[in-house]
């Protein structure tokens, strides 16, 4: 069984928590972000560290717990320090360039694909690898997962977009009667 709601969120000097009811409000920098339990978890914030309880003993008020606890760690990481997903771009003639808000992706199709780069995200070029940059964890794997469903990898030559770290396995060919 796991106790993540157990451990203490502790929060940097540059993001100020307050506890409002049920709902807990992050700001950091320009930014501000909302987390509302619905009165499913007790909130404690004291001493730069935001503490969770449970508010039953049944094993749905204990998936909460470590659920809520996750998503306001997310948001506190998220306006820290920020999340990056990194996809690459493998195949002939296959590029992607950021022009204004639009990411525009020449994936082999009969015509360019282009992408609306959401408030709040940054994505940047460098060759063949799209970085992807936000404050929202959710909203940043979201992103790279459309992108990448554009032109998914393939198993015989690895071509189409993947993420950085995936590992394609490959399928033989045809071979050759002899």
């Amino acid at each position: 069984m796991s106790r993540v709601g157990k451990k203490p969120i502790s929060i940097p000097s540059a993001i100020s928590v307050s506890v409002e009811g049920s709902k807990i409000v992050f700001k950091g920098g320009k930014l501000t972000k909302e987390l509302e339990t619905y009165g499913r978890v007790g909130i404690a914030c004291k001493d730069n560290e935001l503490v969770f309880s449970l508010v039953g003993e049944d094993a749905q008020s204990r998936a909460y717990w470590g659920t809520y606890r996750a998503l306001a760690n997310n948001i506190v990481i998220g306006l820290s320090e920020g999340f990056t997903k990194q996809l690459e771009i493998n195949g002939v003639g296959y590029k992607a360039a950021v022009k204004g808000k639009v990411l525009e992706l020449a994936l082999g199709f009969s015509h360019p694909i282009n992408y609306d780069i959401p408030e709040g995200v940054e994505i940047s070029v460098d060759k063949n690898i799209i970085v992807i940059k936000g404050a929202d964890k959710q909203q940043i794997g979201q992103i790279a997962a459309e992108i990448r469903e554009f032109r998914p990898p393939e198993p015989y030559k690895g071509k189409g977009i993947k993420y950085s770290d995936e590992r394609i396995i490959r399928k033989a060919g045809k071979t050759s009667k002899k």
